[in-house]
């Protein structure tokens, strides 16, 4: 699940920045405000990579994904990015999880043929 999610997160990383650039068009704001905030946002997708198996880890992932598609009042085209991403971490969460599931049953597998086998046989 770890790969799948950080992948995910740094894919938004990118995408936040190139938000970012967008925003700075907009003259109602100012680029003091757009690159704090999306520095925030920036720097957030990256210690999420490494907090994805720690408890609220996924639940703090969720959130980001929230906050991208709230994005979309400043840079309409959010709307639909926030919303393509929201449905890759909820790929990325689901099938990280069977996979991860699916290691550690072979592994298990793994570990009792192993055992069985005989010691001359290795």
């Amino acid at each position: 699940m770890r790969t799948l999610c950080s992948s995910t997160l740094i894919g938004e990383f990118f995408i936040i920045g190139f938000a970012g650039l967008v925003a700075m068009k907009d003259p109602d704001l100012s680029m003091t405000t757009v690159w704090t905030v999306c520095g925030i946002a920036m720097f957030l997708s990256v210690v999420l990579c490494g907090l994805i198996t720690r408890p609220g880890g996924v639940a703090m992932g969720w959130g980001l994904q929230g906050l991208l598609i709230l994005a979309g009042f400043v840079v309409p085209m959010m709307f639909f990015l926030g919303a393509m991403f929201a449905g890759l971490w909820w790929a990325s969460v689901h099938y990280g999880r069977q996979i991860d599931e699916a290691k550690a049953r072979f592994a298990a597998q793994s570990g009792a043929a192993s055992a069985d086998a005989p010691a001359d046989a290795v």
